[in-house]
């Protein structure tokens, strides 16, 4: 009797392990996840983690909730050191800055602080002037700026170091021009930006291609330059830069990326959920209405990547005169 009373102490010790005593069993996720948006509502980062927390709800393909968080504040800093102190049922939304906030001195953190899990889409760069400007293509204003770097007023914002302003000064590194000497006139955002190229404030813009999109399209100024690959469908009379002689591909891209140590069960997870999240009807009709293109890369593809776009903004920064 007292060996079939050990044995059956010993069966309910196995059977209350198994049923996830330790919990080293559960399957991910086994909370509520939460995804960052390290800056306030309404700009590009919110707009991309409420439209993926949107396209995988709507899709059913998470069975959790999804919530999204607003940490704004020092270019993605603030919500950045929220996402590295959390566990792996918290994502944020990333961007080039990541790169460039450390590069240029104004962050301790750096893209290796983190679990790269995707990069989601992209928007592209584009330069534009007042239709009446005496300027009709990027390779005639890039010959102006060769012969004079400092002659062209160029508005871009919100700061110098972010995408607006290193895609010019790649263009002009390609181009055979100094970009440390060229003359840029500093606003708040892309909006003020496109207010001082209409009141003639300044001669050309280097700004995000949303910015200035509808303007072209009415004719209240001229895109005479897009970053991408080849010429956009709906944009059909705007040349790429490579075509303007400047061979170069500039991705304004927006991903995904979760804290530090994430496991290989963690990052597969959302490998899967969020490949098959670009493949929805949902994703499609929102990089449609926000002027984004699809740019997706799983966990290893985005770690190769920002290794590649580390080295190059690296290059970028320090052509640009900003470090030394």
């Amino acid at each position: 009797m007292k060996k079939l009373s050990v044995l059956l102490i010993a069966f309910l010790l196995l059977s209350a392990c198994s049923v996830g005593g330790s919990g080293s069993n559960k399957e991910f996720p086994t909370k509520n996840l939460e995804l960052v948006a390290p800056a306030s509502p309404g700009g590009g980062w919110d707009l991309t983690a409420r439209s993926v927390q949107k396209a995988l709800q709507d899709n059913d393909l998470v069975d959790k909730n999804i919530k999204v968080v607003n940490k704004p504040g020092g270019g993605g800093e603030t919500g950045w050191k929220y996402l590295k102190a959390k566990d792996s049922h918290h994502l944020a939304i990333n961007s080039s800055l990541v790169l460039t906030n450390d590069l240029l001195g104004q962050s301790d953190l750096s893209y290796k602080d983190f679990t790269p899990i995707a990069t989601l889409a992209t928007e592209w760069q584009s330069l534009a002037v007042p239709p009446n400007s005496k300027y009709e293509s990027a390779s005639e204003l890039m010959e102006q700026l060769k012969k004079d770097p400092n002659s062209i007023k160029i508005g871009v914002g919100p700061g110098l170091g972010n995408d607006d302003h290193l895609s010019i000064v790649q263009a002009a590194t390609e181009y055979g021009i100094d970009p440390a000497e060229l003359d840029f006139l500093v606003y708040e955002g892309g909006g003020d930006v496109v207010t001082a190229l209409l009141g003639g404030h300044v001669d050309a813009v280097t700004t995000s291609l949303s910015e200035v999109k509808d303007q072209h399209l009415a004719g209240k100024l001229k895109i005479l330059a897009v970053s991408s690959e080849k010429r956009l469908e709906d944009l059909d009379d705007v040349p790429t830069w490579t075509e303007e002689g400047v061979d170069m591909v500039f991705p304004h891209w927006r991903g995904i990326m979760g804290p530090p140590d994430m496991t290989e069960e963690e990052i597969a997870y959302w490998d899967k959920k969020l490949s098959e999240m670009v493949k929805t009807e949902d994703w499609k009709k929102l990089l449609d209405n926000n002027n984004w293109e699809g740019f997706y890369k799983d966990s290893e593809e985005t770690k190769k990547f920002l290794e590649e776009q580390h080295s190059l903004y690296k290059k970028l920064v320090t052509e640009s005169g900003l470090v030394k």
